[in-house]
């Protein structure tokens, strides 16, 4: 079982594996001063990384879920998204509204992938 533990409170792991499939979560941007592009960006690269690492690829996503901010900043996401997820293979995604995930954060990202 993968298991990689967040940099910070020591509560949680940021990814963990179980009969093959990666559950990760609290994916947040490591630089909240960026606008939305920028911050989503930032967490689809570290789901990229993450996966990478644990011998997946952003093509075994299932599912991921978003929780943003503002949900009129979800143009701006979708750009982003597009970049990384193509047209033959998009996991099923939804994105909640919430009112607030610390200061400067504009979204979080939860996602589930299967091994490569």
């Amino acid at each position: 079982m993968i298991k990689r533990s967040l940099p910070y409170e020591g509560l949680l792991h940021e990814i963990v594996e179980h009969n093959g499939v990666l559950y990760l979560g609290g994916i947040v941007p490591e630089d909240a001063g960026l606008d939305m592009a920028g911050q989503a960006d930032d967490v689809l690269r570290q789901l990229k990384t993450l996966l990478d690492g644990a011998g997946s690829d952003l093509s075994c996503v299932l599912q991921v879920t978003i929780f943003v901010v503002d949900l009129a900043d979800k143009a701006a996401l979708n750009q982003v998204w597009k970049r990384y997820f193509t047209a033959d293979h998009l996991p099923a995604r939804a994105a909640i509204g919430v009112a607030d995930l610390g200061p400067g954060v504009k979204l979080e990202l939860t996602a589930i992938a299967a091994r490569r």
